[in-house]
This record gives structure tokens, sequence and C-alpha cells, in this order.
């Protein structure tokens, strides 16, 4: 998709990330950590992004908004780098309700994953999804992520231990 591209959060962007939280909440629910109210609120965004932006500093996060057409319509964050000879990240991305299904979010992982490779110089990123989620597999798929497992009980999601499918893509 042309208009998509991402770039760094900035503090910012607490006020429009925390009404698209807010618009997208029953949207994001069932793939999403519960969130405590204040989470939805400027302030709330303003606090996350805040201390994103020191482990950034620290060179652990990568967190960028997904833009399509000059608004924010989701983040992608490249989390848990880990240097030395894993050279590895995950990827955690969402897309709002209105910019699902138009290749938005394939467009965004095409774009951070390249920039895991060439400029972060990494050999590995990972993601996961629910075992349901086959919109998010195939995001993965298309961007070249090879399925290389089942992680049973993996990530708390809406309140309940859930299993996820593991995928993986190399530089090479």
């Amino acid at each position: 998709m042309a208009g998509v591209t991402t770039r760094l959060v900035a503090t910012s962007d607490a006020p429009e990330l925390a009404a698209l939280f807010a618009a997208n909440r029953e949207f994001l629910a069932p793939w999403e950590p519960f969130r405590p109210e204040e989470f939805y609120t400027a302030e709330g965004q303003r606090s996350y992004l805040e201390d994103v932006l020191r482990q950034t500093a620290a060179g652990a996060t990568v967190p960028h908004v997904i833009v399509d057409d000059g608004r924010i319509v989701g983040r992608i964050t490249l989390s848990g780098i880990i240097r030395g000879p894993f050279l590895s990240a995950s990827l955690g991305y969402w897309v709002a309700e209105s910019a699902n299904g138009r290749g938005v979010a394939s467009a965004a992982v095409a774009r951070m994953t390249k920039l895991a490779f060439d400029e972060l110089g990494l050999h590995r990123v990972d993601a996961s999804t629910l075992v349901h989620n086959a919109a998010s597999q195939r995001v993965l798929q298309r961007n070249g992520f090879q399925r290389y497992g089942l992680a049973p009980r993996y990530l708390k999601i809406n309140g309940e231990w859930r299993d996820h499918v593991l995928f993986q893509l190399l530089a090479d």
C-alpha cells in the first residue's frame, strides 16, 4: 500500500492513540491483554509512551505507529531486542478496525522487518498469533514468516491464558 508508512512513536501521539484505542476497544478486545481504564486516556498513553521511549533509548524496543494517508491507524513494535549471538526481536502489531483487511498490516510488517534486518542488523524476528487469528497469520506468511510451533497458554489475552502459533523470519 503506497500510503502506508511507520514512524517512531512520540509522546505527542498520546491523544490520537488514546482516541484510537478507545474507538477500537471492542474490536481489539479478543486479541489484546486486559487494559486498565487509564490506558484509554491521553495521560495513560503519554505515560506508556514515555516508558517505551526509555526502553527505546536503551536499545530494547523500537515502537512505531502505523500511518495511513497521514492518520495513525495502529501500532507495530519490535520488542525484546537481544544482541550478541542471538540478534533477535519479537514483532507485535495491531490496526484499527477501519484499516483492517486493506493490506495496511502487511505493509507495516514489511517495513518493520526491513528495519530489523537492514538498520538494526538483526538475524531473526519472531511473532505469535492466537490460534484462530487467521488474518494475522496471513499477514505474517505474506511477509515470509514461517510457522515453527505452538505455545500452549502463551499469553494472557482478554483475561485468559491462550495458545499461540509461533512464527519467525530469518534475515537470510
